[in-house]
């Protein structure tokens, strides 16, 4: 099968496309030719290894993970014999986790991992858009419990994660304050948003409305810079792990000190979250948003756009049409 292979951490020049030994299911797995895949934040991010501690997790010297890539759609081809929920040719969509391993043609995942069957109103390129900015989105929000009528800004609402954010909340019936630039203010009010601040105008920290939830979806801000609008029990997030890794201190610090919060939750990637976004895709209420698609052998390019910190929603990989 052909996969994206980096052997070494670097720019995205470290990627190569090779032919590897497709893999062969286990009893309890289900072989999947994914059809298409995406390229996110993270797994730019795993691919530089920046923050050289990320490398006691990652591979000290090179990467232990060589393939990259979570989320994807495709067809079950084969199953293993033990497999009860699902069977060859069924369509599916979800989540790798930290196995990773989605900028392949095949992956192997057991029928408990966060992999459901995709609905039918959507395309695999569609489905694919989905999984990885929504659990990351609604691991903030359902960490604030959301409520209606709740004020919810979110800065970054034009990328992957934001632009789920904005719905996921919306459903919940938040009143929406999205950041985003000027270009990006007709997706996200057309996603929901009941107000847009254009960041290349105006400086969002100097809000003059105060709210229960401050979303940072791209890192770029941070809680003492938003604390100002946030309300008394106010909840700042971040999706990045700040100025000198502080936003984890702060979630302890907080806590117990002051009256404004600071958290810091880690994502969990459940089946049950992929089941329930597959209701909302269903249903109409969440919706895949692409920006561009490239082909796997387009996964350098592919991966110096997401690199500007400029897509809206997510970059595709289409790698089986």
């Amino acid at each position: 099968m052909k996969a994206i292979v980096h052997e070494k951490y670097g720019p995205p020049e470290v990627l190569e496309i090779k032919e590897l030994t497709k893999p062969v299911p286990e009893n309890d797995e289900i072989l999947i030719r994914i059809h298409a895949t995406t390229v996110n934040r993270t797994d730019c991010g795993l691919r530089k290894a920046e923050t050289f501690i990320a490398r006691f997790f990652t591979g000290l010297l090179k990467p232990k993970q060589k393939i990259l890539g979570t989320e994807f759609a495709g067809i079950i081809e084969t199953t293993g014999k033990d497999v009860k929920e699902f069977k060859e040719g069924d369509h599916v969509f979800g989540h790798s986790g930290d196995k990773f391993g989605a900028h392949a043609e095949y992956i192997c995942l057991t029928e408990e991992d966060p992999v459901v069957i995709k609905p039918d109103n959507m395309t695999f390129e569609e489905a694919a858009s989905v999984c990885d900015g929504a659990i990351l989105a609604w691991t903030y929000l359902r960490k604030a419990n959301i409520q209606k009528g709740q004020r919810v800004l979110i800065n970054g609402a034009s990328g992957s994660i934001g632009t789920a954010g904005v719905q996921l909340a919306k459903h919940y019936g938040a009143e929406v304050t999205a950041v985003c630039s000027t270009e990006n203010m007709k997706l996200v009010k057309e996603l929901g948003a009941d107000r847009v601040i254009d960041y290349t105008k105006e400086d969002f920290t100097k809000d003059n409305l105060d709210y229960e939830v401050v979303f940072d979806a791209v890192g770029k801000s941070s809680f003492l810079r938003c604390r100002d609008i946030l309300k008394p029990g106010g909840i700042y997030f971040s999706t990045e792990l700040g100025f000198m890794a502080q936003n984890p201190f702060l979630d302890i610090l907080t806590s117990v000190i002051g009256n404004k919060r600071a958290m810091f939750p880690l994502p969990k990637y459940t089946k049950e979250d992929v089941l329930f976004f597959k209701g909302l895709l269903e249903k109409g209420y969440l919706k895949a948003v692409i920006d561009r698609k490239y082909s796997l052998e387009q996964i350098v390019e592919a991966c110096r756009y997401v690199e500007t910190g400029h897509k809206k929603g997510n970059v595709v990989i289409i790698i089986d049409e």
